[in-house]
């Protein structure tokens, strides 16, 4: 495999100017409340607020996993890269209840639209599993791909890259975040954009890569007797994950919370969910480009995962493999900032504030670059622990998404479109998820050890979909069943926040947010999202 020359690192040194310059420059304009410093003062346009959608949607190890899933014959894994039409309903359908709210946080909306238990219950669960996983595998596997890219060691190539991401996102906040994602988007794209040219071009075009990939290699769709992706369970897992990760996570949602208005902030998810096309084409068709020239015998690599820095390193020419190689490490530190950033907020505002609701603005300021910073710190302490996980562990934690998804999306779904969900039925529903999340994870790693046909062994080992999609209508049943036994909320306590409470007002604001074109390019999404999943039928 060839290494980068000077060219090369000329290219990966001018991104990083880039990337400071834009920092720096965030970085000296005064942020003197919190709204500044978690929210970019609310004055985010369209175009920051998507591009930063997409960025930190796509992390390294997105982008090495779906080149994998591409080479690895896990197609139907590309149902997660068609969640466009979900950013869609971010903006037109949960975004005017977050903005109108006026809320920081996903869990500050729970407390309005609910309880203040459910504020603390989701606070505490997002931090966790921000920290025992996004940040964990985010700097798991970008320590792998920028050590084996630069061809520097492990160690230092992920402590290099949390420590400078750690630096800008401490000092800037969410507006050096959702800048520098700006910046990293146009990379990421330019860079997986050229790589697919030139791989598509050594394979002798799309008719060259199908001539030599298996019959039926790209079908996506697969019968229901599947042991790996029966097509319903997949197609209603994915959309109950979607729902979650795209319209109520905060490491998402904290972007259009920044918009200038409604209407930037719409206009923001459209434009997220046309980039959120991008990777079928930007990173899993070079996975299938690699699997295809490597049957022609032209390129080598052991395993699914290696193929992008196969295609990267043997295809490219010189300087290109640089742009690349920049595009990844923006990939990297633009989800690790991100996560950074959500951790921060929810830790000072619906933690710290909650705990000390006298302290003044410059005194939660500090505490929310003392929290990033902490964040940080654990980063750097998952190095050594991920470094020697087993790879069955790493597999497992892509996985924990669809347990964590079900009650979380069945409270958010069900307190905006039916008013009569109570603060009694969200906390049941968001309590018994966790207990059934935690049953079936701690089956699932010990299934080898249970006696075959009983309860526990089946729990323990039906498909991770399937019991996706069983896990969310048992959260729902629960949720409606609390709530109806239990007195309905209070008129006060749900106006404006579902949406059969909306006043004449609202509703009038809200069809004055949007106009002819928005709707247009909306449709357009959808229809481009209809076309990639017929396009993958084989």
């Amino acid at each position: 495999m060839q290494g980068f020359e000077t060219l090369d690192w000329i290219v990966i040194a001018i991104y990083f100017m880039l990337l400071a310059g834009v920092a720096v420059w965030v970085m000296t304009r005064k942020q003197q409340t919190t709204e500044d410093y978690f929210l970019a003062g609310r004055n985010l346009g369209w175009f920051v607020v998507g591009a930063s959608i997409f960025a930190s949607n796509i992390g390294s190890e997105h982008v090495v996993g779906l080149a994998g899933a591409g080479a690895g014959g896990k197609i139907p894994m590309l149902i997660y890269e068609l969640h466009a039409w979900i950013v869609i309903m971010l903006g037109w359908v949960f975004l005017p209840f977050y903005l109108r709210s006026g809320v920081f946080t996903m869990p500050e909306f729970l407390e309005r639209r609910f309880s203040p238990a459910t504020r603390w219950f989701l606070s505490v669960f997002s931090i966790l599993a921000y920290v025992l996983t996004k940040v964990s595998v985010t700097v798991y596997a970008g320590g792998i791909v920028i050590s084996s890219l630069l061809q520097i060691d492990f160690w230092f190539g992920a402590l290099i890259t949390v420590v400078l991401t750690g630096i800008y996102t401490i000092l800037g906040g969410m507006r050096a975040v959702a800048y520098t994602e700006a910046l990293q988007t146009v990379i990421m794209v330019l860079g997986s954009a050229v790589l697919t040219y030139f791989g598509l071009k050594a394979a002798g075009g799309w008719a060259g890569v199908r001539e030599n990939l298996p019959p039926e290699y790209l079908n996506m769709w697969r019968p229901n007797t599947d042991p790996d992706f029966p097509w319903l369970p997949l197609l209603i897992s994915s959309t109950i994950v979607g729902i979650w990760y795209w319209c109520t996570d905060q490491y998402i949602v904290q972007r259009v919370l920044a918009a200038r208005n409604i209407q930037q902030g719409r206009r923001g998810t459209i434009f997220g969910g046309l980039l959120k096309l991008l990777p079928v084409f930007l990173f899993l068709i070079p996975g299938v480009v690699a699997l295809a020239l490597k049957n022609k015998g032209e390129l080598q690599w052991d395993t699914a995962d290696q193929a992008f820095a196969s295609l990267l390193m043997q295809k490219m020419p010189v300087g290109l493999r640089g742009l690349v190689a920049a595009g990844l490490m923006a990939a990297l530190m633009s989800s690790l900032a991100s996560v950074f950033n959500s951790c921060s907020t929810l830790f000072t505002v619906d933690i710290y504030k909650k705990l000390r609701p006298m302290d003044s603005e410059e005194k939660l300021l500090r505490i929310g670059r003392y929290a990033t910073a902490i964040v940080v710190v654990l980063g750097i302490a998952w190095i050594p622990i991920m470094q020697n996980i087993s790879g069955v562990l790493y597999e497992y934690l892509q996985s924990v998404q669809s347990y964590i998804a079900p009650p979380i999306t069945a409270v958010f779904l069900l307190g905006i479109f039916f008013s009569r969900i109570n603060s009694q039925g969200a906390i049941a529903t968001l309590v018994s998820g966790l207990v059934v999340a935690v049953l079936r994870l701690s089956l699932e790693l010990s299934r080898d050890s249970l006696p075959a046909g009983g309860i526990l062994h089946a729990v323990g080992t039906v498909n991770f979909l399937t019991f996706s999609a069983w896990f969310f209508l048992f959260c729902v049943a629960v949720c409606v069943t609390v709530s109806l036994l239990t007195p309905a909320p209070s008129a006060e306590k749900v106006r404006g926040l579902t949406f059969g409470t909306l006043t004449a007002q609202q509703k009038a604001d809200n069809r004055a947010s949007y106009n002819v074109w928005d709707i247009a390019l909306s449709l357009l999404v959808l229809g481009m999202v209809a076309f990639v999943m017929a396009s993958f039928t084989g």
